[in-house]
């Protein structure tokens, strides 16, 4: 028997050795006594670790190893690896480490007594045993606390990692069903067996969120779901459906306080770990994210919290960006539409078949339009534009220059000096653009009067925005068709020329003089003219249909010249025909197309007279008016059309130069032309009591449907339009 404190020590150790089990039980106890949250991980904390602790300390004690060359078990390491991505503090893997050496000293040194009675003897091997003991858990943390970190710092990394490739996953398209369902893919890829996103049922539609409090439950709609088994034990038939959550539970209070929480179901069987995180951007709660395991067997930990709701902020400002842009798209669209015809106006000129095709979400609303407009004379004026940039600007730019289009048509100006003034109105439209941009900041004393408004771009982009203001700019083709003639003046604006379909097939894309853009400026604009033979196809659209990123706009034209060749059963039909060959299911651009199908007056519908400049030509007109109208069975129209035809043929032979023309239309109306070669604009104005004169032209507009002034190289044309309207009016 060693009298020493080492041999003291041994024997006692190798006592306890025998009763190991009963030593590994206790220590087992007062951990699960004092630290239940280590037992929650069984793969972390488990009997079988704390056996190799003890084994390996009272073998060491036995054979006098000291506490440096006691060899730590290498489940040590691979234990305090786990308990860190179980996110148990590293001070709980201290404390665990005491509460054992505690257990295994006490034992040890009840134990003494036992072996001997010598006092000082058992002083002495306490202290060394203490020692020791010390010794081996500092030791052992000490190695523990090194794989611990290591595993922090691996997590760490592994979480900001995920957080990147959230960014770079969710929200790759401006689509709230997509963005969501990114997300619901990347939890049950990475951290989730299923995931659920609900949004409220007012975001969905793109209202303002509701306020923090809501008087009322809260309505949402599924708008994801994604597990990682299949079939999905979660899903349900009414997945889209509106629904609310019950009063107190964890959604419903994550939706009223804006707080993730993690919870453990009490009747979610299989599901034992559930997170929930709410899903908010710009201060606003747009909805809640659902996250839950049934296959794995860990439960979720604080680090998985933090994930989800990195994640999840990431992904709600995606969907608060695609909803924003939703409603700005729908807006801008419902704004577009409403500024182009739905209907083409009553003619007989052409027969017109349209469409207009807006962007995919990425590209946007663009400002594209196409016009219809009737003119004096049976003729019939088409317009194609394109507005560059896309969005509200674009659109509301648009439906500006369109009136802008129908008031210079109205006015019957050559397709080349229409463009010329519309030309000036869009640099004015830019100019307006630019100073609205550069307009004074409010007062510091009225800021408080102002109610608050969207967010507004910094001073940089606000100067940036200004210089793309500033650089406003449009394409436009203007074509004049006359039934009569069956002639065709064209003109374009930096715009692509039009193709033409004659009757035997054969396709012409229109070589007509290349205009600048509008919004240049001191740049003259040339037309050309073309005979149309009746039944020709005219087709107008703008760049969107035939130029793409896989192919020029040579390569278009040529796609567009196959089509058009094809025989249809009508204009939509080529219409589709045309949408269907050219564009992809997406458009990068939006596109507009206008096709026109000429048709005739006949010499049966136009009758013209030559009249001298005599008031003797007067009565003649009369005459031959009367006579006319008998042919063609306008005898409600006779008084109406002598009374008119008098006034208009006497202002030309007063204030007019020869020769003087008579001419009558046949159409939907009786149009009264008188043309001569004086550049002298009549205008209407009001006659006093004792005038002699000074009431013809009130007269016309009285009678007539309407009236006006058209201008030619040479001279002008007074015309009035007559109906049923004005036969009434005689009677």
């Amino acid at each position: 028997m060693d009298p020493t404190a080492d041999g003291l020590v041994s024997r006692v150790a190798r006592e306890l050795a025998s009763r190991a089990d009963e030593l590994v039980a206790e220590v087992v106890r007062s951990l699960r006594r004092e630290m239940p949250e280590l037992w929650e991980h069984p793969d972390a904390m488990a009997t079988e670790h704390v056996t190799e602790h003890v084994i390996t300390v009272l073998s060491g004690l036995e054979h006098g190893v000291d506490p440096d060359g006691m060899e730590i078990p290498a489940s040590e390491l691979a234990g305090a690896r786990r308990l860190a991505r179980h996110g148990i503090p590293v001070s709980s893997v201290l404390r665990a480490f005491r509460l054992g050496e505690s257990v295994i000293l006490d034992r040890l040194l009840e134990e003494m007594p036992r072996c001997t009675d010598d006092a000082e003897l058992i002083s002495e091997a306490a202290r060394g045993l203490i020692a020791a003991a010390t010794g081996y858990v500092e030791r052992s943390f000490e190695q523990g606390a090194v794989a611990y970190e290591e595993e922090r710092d691996r997590r760490l990394r592994w979480r900001l990692s995920m957080v990147n490739e959230a960014s770079m996953r969710i929200g790759t398209t401006l689509d709230v069903a997509r963005t969501t369902q990114e997300l619901a893919d990347f939890a049950t890829e990475h951290f989730a067996d299923l995931a659920t996103v609900d949004l409220l049922d007012s975001a969905l539609a793109g209202h303002d969120p509701p306020p923090d409090d809501p008087p009322v439950p809260l309505v949402l709609r599924r708008a994801a779901q994604r597990s990682v088994v299949e079939p999905d034990p979660a899903a349900t038939s009414a997945a889209r459906q509106p629904h609310t959550f019950p009063a107190g539970s964890p959604p419903a209070r994550a939706l009223a306080t804006g707080q993730p929480c993690r919870h453990r179901p009490a009747d979610a069987n299989p599901v034992h770990s559930a997170l929930v995180v709410p899903l908010r951007a710009r201060g606003a709660t747009l909805g809640v994210a659902q996250f839950s395991r049934h296959r794995d067997p860990d439960a979720f930990d604080d680090e998985d919290l933090l994930l989800a709701q990195e994640i999840a902020a990431r992904a709600a400002v995606a969907v608060d960006n695609a909803r924003r842009y939703t409603h700005a798209r729908a807006t801008a669209l419902t704004l577009q539409r409403s500024l182009l015809p739905r209907r083409t106006p009553r003619q007989s000129a052409v027969d017109v078949a349209f469409r207009y095709l807006p962007a995919d979400a990425h590209g946007g609303v663009g400002g594209d339009w196409y016009d219809v407009i009737p003119l004096s004379g049976a003729r019939v004026a088409l317009v194609v534009g394109d507005v560059v940039g896309h969005g509200i600007h674009a659109a509301a730019t648009m439906g500006r220059l369109r009136t802008a289009v129908r008031t210079l048509a109205d006015i019957d100006l050559p397709p080349d000096e229409l463009l010329t003034h519309l030309d000036d109105v869009v640099i004015r439209l830019a100019a307006e653009s630019v100073e609205s941009w550069e307009a004074p900041e409010l007062p510091e004393a009225e800021v408080s009067d102002v109610p608050d408004l969207p967010d507004l771009p910094e001073a940089g982009d606000a100067a940036d925005a200004a210089a793309s203001a500033g650089d406003l700019g449009a394409t436009c083709l203007y074509a004049v068709y006359d039934p009569v003639s069956r002639r065709c003046t064209l003109a374009r604006a930096g715009h692509v020329p039009p193709a033409l379909v004659a009757r035997d097939g054969a396709i012409e894309i229109l070589d007509l003089p290349p205009g600048p853009p509008l919004g240049l400026g001191g740049l003259p604009f040339e037309a050309a003219e073309f005979e149309l033979p009746e039944g020709s196809l005219l087709a107008l659209y703008t760049d969107g249909l035939i130029e793409a990123r896989d192919h020029d706009i040579g390569a278009g034209l040529g796609r567009l010249r196959d089509v058009l060749a094809r025989p249809a059963p009508s204009l939509e039909a080529t219409c589709d025909a045309v949408l269907e060959a050219l564009l992809p299911a997406r458009p990068p651009d939006d596109v507009a197309l206008l096709l026109a199908r000429t048709r005739a007056l006949g010499a049966g519908q136009v009758v013209t007279w030559d009249l001298a400049a005599e008031p003797a030509a007067v009565a003649r007109a009369r005459a031959n008016v009367s006579r006319q109208l008998g042919e063609w069975d306008l005898e409600e129209l006779e008084f109406t059309a002598e009374l008119v035809v008098s006034e208009l043929v006497t202002n030309a032979i007063r204030y007019g130069r020869p020769p003087i023309r008579l001419r009558l239309i046949h159409d939907r109306a009786l149009m009264c032309e008188v043309s001569d070669t004086s550049a002298t604009t009549p205008h209407l104005r009001r006659a006093r009591v004792f005038d002699e004169g000074g009431r013809g032209l009130l007269l016309v507009a009285q009678l007539a449907e309407h009236w006006g002034t058209r201008r030619a190289r040479q001279g002008k044309t007074v015309w009035a339009e007559l109906n049923d309207s004005a036969a009434h009016l005689e009677s």
